[in-house]
């Protein structure tokens, strides 16, 4: 009796709307957390070099959301939102970002951070609903760039905080 064949449909691939970013930080990974969780924080660090962010509305828990500014060095403003889907200290955060709440191009993006000896590594995904909108975001926006800075400006706030902390 001959064997039946199995029909396994593949997962639609998300590779052409998808960015990924990862960074090793020289910082335990609750700390490195924590500086994406508290909005005393984010305002420190948040954004490509040189922006800077204004808050307008912050909840850090799964349903809340971040309604910022980002101020880019040109004079150029862009409202952000952010929508926190998931959160499971200090492993995972999962959001969605648009520039407001109805915002019907918002991206989704899943953070990991993950220990690395006494580092952290922190693993930032963000997949696009169409493949237009991530090269928008890449060709237009530098979104690759904007996000290893992002990342890069993290490192160093979180090496400030680790070092006051130690005394040095």
């Amino acid at each position: 009796m001959a064997r039946g064949r199995q029909e396994t449909r593949a997962e639609p691939t998300t590779a052409d709307r998808e960015i990924v970013i990862s960074r090793v930080i020289d910082a335990p990974r609750e700390l490195v957390f924590e500086a994406f969780t508290q909005v005393r924080h984010l305002s420190r660090w948040w954004g490509p070099e040189g922006f800077t962010t204004t808050t307008r509305s912050f909840e850090f828990r799964e349903g809340g959301a971040w309604d910022f500014v980002m101020h880019a060095p040109d004079g150029t403003d862009y409202q952000e939102w952010i929508a926190w889907t998931e959160i499971v200290p200090p492993e995972r955060i999962a959001l969605l970002h648009g520039e407001s709440r109805d915002d019907p191009n918002a991206f989704e993006s899943v953070l990991t951070f993950a220990p690395d000896g006494a580092a952290t590594r922190v693993v930032m995904r963000t997949v696009f609903p169409t493949k237009q909108l991530h090269d928008q975001a890449v060709e237009e926006y530098h979104a690759i760039e904007g996000g290893e800075q992002t990342l890069s400006n993290l490192a160093a706030y979180v090496a400030e905080i680790a070092q006051k902390k130690e005394g040095r």
